[in-house]
């Protein structure tokens, strides 16, 4: 899960299928807390050289905090968080990059959690996992429900993230998902995916 990952590529999954390109070369053009630019140089299945830009990133871990003591699936932990790349506060679950020594992706969510609203987990299980935009990045989002969450602790944030901490009760967290007023896509799939799978459960 380190920052050179992606340039050990020479053989990929789908290296036999005939829309493959071909990884002649990777190098990281800039970097950035967060994620880097990194730049491949690839063979076309028509034999056309060219290279490819996209940002890369380690895998991240998405959290629905259910709070402890109330209705099952009733009350959720949320957060509001300003983005700079779309000029406003945006509404959502609690979010995280990996780190480099994170073995296990549940305890990664759990700390995740931790850091960013200051409450702790009963139990965490995996939902899904996605790649929400592989064609300009190759990260990928791993979901997980927690439930018995509680307030333990103060926000421990990085110094780039101004976060406020929340509770709403899950259907009005869904509803603001389909009326649009909830926009973050991370949230929009981690909603959709709990109500259509982990909520029949």
């Amino acid at each position: 899960m380190d920052r050179e990952r992606a340039a050990d590529r020479s053989e990929p999954t789908d290296a036999g299928d005939d829309l493959a390109w071909e990884l002649l070369g990777s190098a990281i053009d800039y970097s950035c807390p967060g994620f880097d630019v990194r730049r491949d140089d690839v063979r076309l299945p028509d034999g056309t050289e060219a290279d490819y830009h996209y940002v890369d990133e380690p895998p991240a871990v998405v959290v629905l905090p259910f709070v402890a003591g109330e209705e099952p699936g009733e009350e959720l932990v949320v957060i509001e968080e300003w983005r700079q790349a779309v000029g406003r506060v945006s509404r959502g679950l609690p979010a995280g990059t990996t780190e480099p020594d994170d073995d296990d992706l549940a305890t990664a969510a759990r700390r995740e959690l931790a850091e960013e609203t200051g409450y702790e987990a009963g139990s965490v299980e995996p939902l899904l996992s996605s790649e929400p935009i592989n064609g300009v990045a190759n990260a990928v989002h791993h979901y997980f429900v927690a439930r018995d969450c509680t307030p333990t602790g103060a926000q421990d944030l990085d110094f780039n993230e101004s976060i406020r901490v929340t509770t709403t009760p899950y259907d009005a967290l869904l509803a603001g998902a389909l009326d649009g007023d909830v926009r973050d896509g991370r949230t929009l799939l981690g909603v959709f995916a709990y109500e259509l799978h982990g909520r029949s459960e």
